[in-house]
């Protein structure tokens, strides 16, 4: 379903624009309710051109004449019958304001009216297509009243009758169905085309009456095309019955069509010019005198007969100005045609001979639209002018108008002029990116950060880290109160990828190394005591994680690698083992960060911290390792955890100066 007030505000011209608006301020005044109903809104549904307006108000609409004339609208002619009001807006804009009603037919064309909602006013309609109204009041404006789903006919392009007997009530509608045939170029629809058939045969169109007729016959002037659709009726028989005299052959055919043509070329300069008057012209121009005066008599609207008659007559007004010295210059000329009356544009521009008259319309016509190519648009839209811009349409026109003139030749002159118009620049936008830092950077701010505040989680990984993270302290064969933080952990795993890494966790390995060498010089316990069966509470202090790996009391099945040789000490230590009140105190469970962030893939090489011992029987460099089972014997000899780290790990880099 299309937007009604879209159509509303796009498919009508300025001048119908402002013709509702007033018919629109007049009802508000009367606290009465109006629609648009008719031709209009089946044209604005089927695309076609909208030439004529018929506006539907609730109550007497002869009560408002005179605030329509004051608004601006010429009365044409009234019907105090129907109540309805025949109006020209200016821009020639005719508009039918009719009283909602409904109508009963005691005889055929005699039809009786009575006030009447909107309702039932679309339902006395002829054809269904035109059985639709679009409500103007405010709060509804643009909603579709489609009773008779009129919709679906615009949309199979069909004439469908409102009432099974309307060619018999109103015989007009036999004219109107051709007439619309000719003009659309739709078909009626089964049912509706054998009444047609039945009526004419019956030949119902003899009772028409006067007021039909004249509504007829000034039609054929408003349509379109008036020739096609007079031959149409020519071709049904209707002619003879509106009126004998007028044929087709009474028509300038040839000058209808130059007439077309300047039609379309005006619309295309912005004149909107109401072709009926001028074309009825050409469609009676061999007509006798006495029957072209008969047929005026016969007309609907005496306003549009007037219109008629003084066509040369606003044709010469115009040429007096056009010629004017006041309106010699381009930009005074264009002005002059695109405000003028249009039909004393069209009719001129027809008719006249005058060699002047017609260069200032191949000038109009011809020359002064090639500068709109000229207009800068990519500068304009560089300067930020764009058609968004409240006034963007006027002062694309006054560009027009300077280029016409001869004025905005360079491009500098065009800035100039522009310059005022441009809006100011918008402030430049921030952009917010986040800073990439190397990997290397994030693991150091990850250090510091864990050696102030928490200890890393570690992953287990196999059963080398699991034996690893058990009680290694209370284990030892001397219990050296070493923290755990200042021992690397057992892992394995390839050399670091990049140098400057290991740069860094050498640097970060220094200082624990360092105070767990400080310690070990203080204590230096002998290594020839035999171990103690590690107290329970030793096995409490294991990591939580270590627990649900492993569980309790099940054998873990390890590599075994042989003891190393005992270590000699200048001073006897307790065993561990007279001492189970007193478990040995927790370390701090602080490990280097470079070891949490990688537990698993490549951990940094620390320096070992070498332990004390009599020269007498120094340790292996690199004995085999093996792990016993939690299975064997308390007593079985370990390596201490100094030596255990220098099996694994071997000689760590200096330190390359930077």
């Amino acid at each position: 379903m299309p937007d009604y007030i879209y159509l509303l505000e796009n498919r009508l011209s300025a001048d119908q624009r402002h013709a509702l608006a007033q018919l629109r301020e007049a009802a508000r005044e009367a606290g009465t309710i109006l629609f648009l109903t008719g031709d209009a809104v089946r044209d604005l549904t089927s695309g076609h051109a909208v030439h004529e307006l018929e506006v539907a108000i609730h109550g007497n609409v002869l009560k408002l004449k005179k605030p329509l004339e004051k608004l601006g609208g010429k009365t044409w002619g009234e019907d105090e019958a129907s109540r309805s009001l025949y109006l020209c807006f200016p821009g020639t804009v005719r508009v039918d304001v009719i009283s909602t009603h409904r109508v009963e037919y005691p005889k055929p064309s005699k039809p009786v009216f009575h006030p009447a909602s909107i309702q039932e006013d679309l339902r006395r309609r002829d054809f269904t297509v035109n059985s639709m109204a679009i409500s103007l009041n405010e709060g509804s404006f643009g909603l579709l009243m489609d009773p008779l789903n009129g919709a679906a006919d615009i949309e199979s392009r069909t004439l469908r009758l409102v009432s099974n007997y309307g060619f018999l009530e109103e015989p007009s509608l036999l004219i109107r169905a051709t007439r619309y045939r000719a003009r659309l170029g739709w078909e009626m629809d089964p049912r509706t085309q054998s009444r047609y058939e039945n009526a004419k045969a019956e030949d119902v169109i003899a009772a028409i009456s006067a007021h039909a007729r004249s509504q007829e016959l000034e039609q054929i002037g408003h349509e379109e095309d008036g020739l096609k659709v007079l031959r149409a009726l020519e071709d049904e028989g209707w002619m003879k019955v509106l009126f004998p005299a007028w044929t087709a052959a009474k028509a300038d055919e040839e000058k209808l069509k130059a007439l077309h043509d300047l039609a379309v070329e005006l619309l295309m300069q912005s004149v909107h010019a109401d072709m009926s008057a001028a074309q009825m012209q050409l469609l009676t121009a061999r007509l006798a005198p006495k029957d072209l005066a008969a047929l005026k008599k016969l007309m609907l609207r005496p306003g549009f007969v007037e219109e008629w008659n003084s066509l040369d007559v606003l044709a010469s007004g115009f040429a007096k100005e056009l010629l004017a010295k006041q309106n010699a210059g381009a930009s005074a000329g264009f002005k002059l045609f695109t405000g003028y009356d249009p039909e004393a544009v069209l009719w001129l521009g027809f008719t006249s001979k005058a060699q002047a008259v017609q260069e200032r319309y191949n000038q109009f016509l011809k020359v002064w639209p090639e500068a709109r190519q000229r207009i800068p648009y990519s500068l304009m839209l560089e300067m930020r002018i764009t058609p968004e811009l409240p006034g963007y349409t006027e002062l694309v026109h006054a560009i027009f108008l300077e280029l016409i003139d001869g004025r905005l030749t360079t491009p500098e002159e065009m800035r100039a002029y522009l310059e005022p118009h441009s809006p100011p620049a918008p402030p430049p936008q921030q952009s917010y990116k986040k800073t990439r830092t190397r990997r290397s950077s994030e693991a150091k701010l990850k250090e510091h950060a864990y050696d102030e505040d928490e200890e890393p989680e570690e992953e287990l990984g196999g059963d080398e880290e699991l034996d690893d993270l058990g009680g290694d302290e209370e284990e030892l064969d001397v219990p050296l109160n070493i923290p755990k933080s200042d021992l690397e952990p057992e892992t394995g795993g390839e050399e670091t990828e990049s140098e400057e890494e290991e740069e860094e966790a050498e640097t970060a390995a220094k200082k624990p190394a360092a105070k767990a060498a400080g310690k070990v010089a203080q204590k230096t316990p002998p290594a020839h005591e035999p171990k103690a069966k590690p107290a329970p509470e030793a096995h409490a202090a294991a990591p939580a994680a270590k627990a649900k790996a492993v569980p309790a009391r099940e054998p873990v099945a390890t590599k075994k690698r042989p003891a190393p040789a005992p270590v000699k000490a200048s001073k006897p230590v307790k065993p561990a083992a007279k001492a189970p009140s007193k478990p040995a105190p927790k370390p701090p469970a602080k490990a280097p960060a470079k070891a949490a962030a990688k537990s698993r893939a490549k951990p940094a090489p620390v320096k070992t911290v070498p332990v004390k011992t009599a020269p007498a029987k120094p340790a292996p460099a690199k004995p085999a390792r093996s792990k016993p089972s939690h299975g064997t014997s308390a007593k079985a000899a370990r390596p201490a955890h100094g030596a255990k780290a220098a099996k694994k790990k071997p000689a760590a880099r200096p330190a390359k100066k930077r």
